[in-house]
């Protein structure tokens, strides 16, 4: 069976290009939506989804219709494939119910991993080249190591508990351990390395 799916962004564009173009390939069935691409959460397509059974084949007049990236097209015709349910694009003239769709899809996924790899490679370069001139990544320390220092005196001391010095310092009581097991690390590291 063909499931038809038509997608438009707002309510002023019309559904009527698209439901035409579905009728004529043959779709028994047409789902809609009327939302942008961005909106992950769209009841037209889900119903379509829910509707389609194996063997079916969902169609759409564009690929852009379907998916909101490339990423999310792909997964989307991988779980259609895992289910035994192929797609058509009317405008691309796709069908991974044939072998050629099938390839221009492997291709698709391809690219995307390719794009991903890239994105991966340039993210640690940067950080690479933040690292090299210093700066680390991260979020920036909410205690300075002098008020570290002064949160040890207070809580060796005696003066002061935990709970209060984080509440001098704005700060929540598992960033004063943390800071302080961080100081006390150091520490540790700096007298094992000069003995």
């Amino acid at each position: 069976m063909l499931i038809g799916y038509a997608r438009i962004s707002t309510p002023d564009q019309v559904l009527a290009v698209q439901e035409d173009a579905l009728t004529a390939v043959g779709c028994e069935k047409i789902f809609h939506d009327v939302q942008s691409g961005r909106v992950a959460d769209r009841p037209g397509l889900h119903a379509a989804l829910d509707y389609a059974r194996p063997g079916d084949v969902l169609v759409v007049w564009k690929l852009d219709r379907l998916g909101r990236s490339l990423s999310h097209l792909i997964a989307l015709v991988e779980e259609l494939h895992e289910r035994h349910i192929g797609l058509r694009s009317v405008q691309e003239h796709m069908d991974t119910t044939t072998a050629e769709g099938q390839l221009i899809f492997h291709l698709f996924a391809a690219l995307a991993e390719f794009e991903r790899g890239l994105i991966r490679e340039r993210t640690m370069a940067g950080l690479a080249a933040a690292r090299a001139r210093g700066r680390l990544g991260g979020r920036p320390r909410r205690l300075t190591p002098d008020q570290v220092r002064m949160a040890a005196e207070m809580i060796t001391s005696g003066h002061m508990t935990t709970v209060e010095v984080a509440r001098a310092f704005h700060v929540s009581r598992q960033t004063v351990y943390r800071a302080l097991k961080a100081m006390s690390d150091r520490e540790s590291k700096m007298a094992s390395q000069g003995s």
